[in-house]
């Protein structure tokens, strides 16, 4: 999961956080995350634990003052750095999905579809368009490929959704074809 570590203007993002939550628990899902107890990080984490789910965070040691870290998860890795943060939660999470968030949840969501795009992985990556938050992205996604910066056969990296409901069933309907990293004269 990647998502805001505050909880922005409306409360219908920490709404969707819970619900995101109780959808993936529901499913039997554990959820994988930045392991912060505030925002939609820790709306998302105590409603997948009230829920009765398993919940992991992984929180670098230099984050501990900045973020608050969440003492009642299931797990709390402790990394050393932003980036093994990012490697630890690729290689515990089988799909991703990103809520709304700032410039953190939009690198995590644009790194986590670049290793895609690259072949290191085929793992789901869903984005919860909760009121058009991710439409300026999506928007741009498509202009990229209009504009032959992105395989048209790459733009389903990433798939979106408009309610919390429709997240599990869109990670399991996630098709991508594995394929090498392989660039071609004209990406170079």
């Amino acid at each position: 999961m990647f998502c805001g570590s505050s909880t922005g203007t409306s409360p219908a993002f920490t709404d969707a956080a819970a619900a995101v939550a109780r959808e993936l628990v529901g499913a039997g899902l554990e959820i994988v995350y930045g392991g912060n107890a505030r925002g939609l990080m820790g709306a998302l984490a105590d409603a997948a634990m009230e829920a009765g789910g398993s919940v992991t965070g992984v929180l670098p040691t230099a984050l501990f003052e900045v973020e608050m870290p969440h003492r009642g998860l299931t797990h709390l890795v402790e990394v050393g750095s932003m980036h093994e943060r990012k490697q630890r939660m690729y290689d515990l999470a089988d799909g991703f999905v990103g809520l709304p968030g700032g410039l953190g949840t939009l690198e995590e969501v644009a790194e986590i579809a670049t290793w895609s795009q690259l072949g290191v992985h085929d793992k789901p990556i869903v984005l919860l368009d909760l009121d058009g938050f991710w439409s300026p992205l999506l928007g741009w996604l498509d202009r990229a490929v209009d504009a032959g910066f992105i395989r048209a056969a790459n733009r389903s990296i990433i798939a979106s959704v408009a309610r919390p409901v429709e997240v599990v069933p869109a990670l399991r309907a996630y098709r991508h074809r594995r394929r090498r990293a392989v660039l071609t004269e004209a990406e170079t």
